[in-house]
């Protein structure tokens, strides 16, 4: 079996670097792609293409802190942070994004491969690679594709990660203050009645197979197979 990884590091050298040492494996079971800037780098994650991520911090035009943020509200794919910033704070920023793993420069290449099979054995068989399927609604995780009753639906990521949330725990009564802290963070100050506002747009844009996503008064929303 290959694994797919993408590199997100703006320094050609470093780039390759951590390729040659990946392809002279024996195993040979990673395939590394790299890109240089954050933009794409964040386009590529969304792409649903890889097993892993390893991700710089500080990139052109948009950090990896802010790429890390964005692919957690919507997947639990392994990402590590490969970063010369080494401050505390920094690395335990990181963990509370949602990272995997925090690396700093200078770093052995033989620790970093080490790190990346212990991530990719520990995630073998979690990481969704398959549709959710609830009633009329389809969710990819990995390529962020959203069906309504056969017909594609666009959602800004809070709306994509409450439904895919809501999916993966249907028939549940799931709370407001769950949701909060699974979608916003445990750092949210706001009121609870933001998650209200966002599964009125979730379900205007589902159509009638928003229906499915039932209020249970005085304790938050249940996702039903059928309306």
């Amino acid at each position: 079996m290959t694994y797919r990884i993408l590199l997100v590091e703006d320094n050609v050298q470093i780039c390759r670097m951590i390729a040659d040492y990946f392809s002279a494996q024996p195993d040979n079971i990673c395939q590394l792609d790299t890109v240089q800037n954050g933009a794409d780098g964040l386009d590529a994650a969304r792409s649903g293409e890889y097993d892993l991520i390893l991700l710089d911090v500080m990139l052109p035009d948009l950090d990896g802190f802010s790429i890390c943020r964005s692919i957690r509200a919507v997947s639990d794919i392994p990402l590590l942070f490969l970063t010369a910033r080494a401050r505390e704070e920094d690395v335990l920023y990181g963990y509370t994004l949602g990272c995997d793993d925090y690396v700093v420069k200078p770093f052995s290449l033989a620790t970093l491969y080490a790190k990346v099979l212990a991530l990719l054995k520990r995630a073998k068989g979690t990481i969704l690679r398959s549709e959710l399927v609830c009633g009329g609604i389809t969710l990819n995780p990995l390529t962020l594709a959203v069906t309504a009753n056969g017909q594609p639906v666009i959602l800004a990521a809070k709306e994509f990660a409450l439904l895919q949330y809501l999916m993966e725990h249907r028939d549940w009564v799931v709370t407001r203050g769950q949701l909060l802290d699974r979608i916003w963070g445990s750092d949210f100050f706001g009121s609870d009645r933001v998650v209200d506002t966002h599964i009125k747009k979730l379900r205007k844009a589902l159509g009638s197979a928003g229906q499915q996503i039932r209020t249970v008064i005085s304790r938050g929303y249940q996702l039903k197979d059928h309306t």
